[in-house]
């Protein structure tokens, strides 16, 4: 049921969605993957690295009167190991720029494990 929910969210982004997707699509920040409205748990996030275990989410007004379930929701995934960054639509929309500098930042400073140099499944020859 999330899956299908999850799909239609994908059809359906809002304006500032879609102008951060644009960022973070293809590897285009620090070369890690992002996904959007991506089902963990019983959420439906709207863009995560698996890789660094980030999660970006971005509000519109109505989140305003939904604090409280925000709150949990977040404390939820910091406990199963995410890290949560949370922007306001019209910051995403005001300055796509600096809302992707401020995630490359927070990548940068996650790090994580080098990437592998190893062939992918069926790939080269020992």
């Amino acid at each position: 049921m999330a899956n299908v929910h999850a799909r239609e969210l994908r059809k359906n982004l809002t304006d500032a969605e879609q102008r951060l997707w644009q960022k973070l699509k293809r590897r285009q920040i620090a070369t890690v993957k992002f996904r959007r409205q991506q089902p963990i748990g019983p959420f439906i996030v709207d863009f995560v690295c698996f890789q660094r275990r980030l999660i970006i989410e971005v509000d519109g007004g109505q989140h305003a009167a939904q604090a409280d379930y925000d709150e949990e929701r977040t404390r939820w995934l910091k406990v199963q190991g995410y890290r949560v960054l949370r922007f306001w639509n019209n910051e995403v929309l005001a300055d796509t720029e600096a809302v992707a500098q401020a995630i490359f930042d927070t990548v940068a400073k996650i790090g994580g494990p080098p990437t592998s140099i190893l062939p992918r499944k069926g790939g080269g020859s020992i």
